[in-house]
């Protein structure tokens, strides 16, 4: 896989990265977000350096990605059962329809 060598910028710092070209506009639109998150905290809270910014977008981000997992595990269970009882009801009238034609 070929990479690419990408700058992004931080609240003023770059970063040098190499990655491959399919990831380089995610990269780009992620460094972007966590750079404006960043800055937003940075009017609302008082902070000793931008580490503490870093730290709170972290904890927002990766917060609100274990929402997103742990719903999609629900509806993953959900749909689960759901084709499960479906699929029950196929065997039930399956095998009803056999028994009848069997008479």
């Amino acid at each position: 896989m070929e990479t690419i060598p990408v700058t992004v910028t931080i609240l003023d710092r770059k970063y040098k990265l190499n990655i491959s070209r399919e990831e380089e506009a995610f990269l780009r639109k992620a460094a972007q977000a966590i750079d404006s998150q960043a800055k937003n905290y940075g009017k609302l809270y008082a902070y000793k350096d931008h580490q503490d910014l870093l730290a709170m977008v972290a904890l927002t981000q990766i917060t609100q990605l274990t929402k997103i997992q742990e719903n999609a595990h629900y509806k993953d269970t959900q749909l689960t059962q759901h084709l499960t009882t479906i699929n029950n009801l196929l065997d039930q009238a399956t095998q009803t329809n056999i028994e009848t034609s069997e008479s």
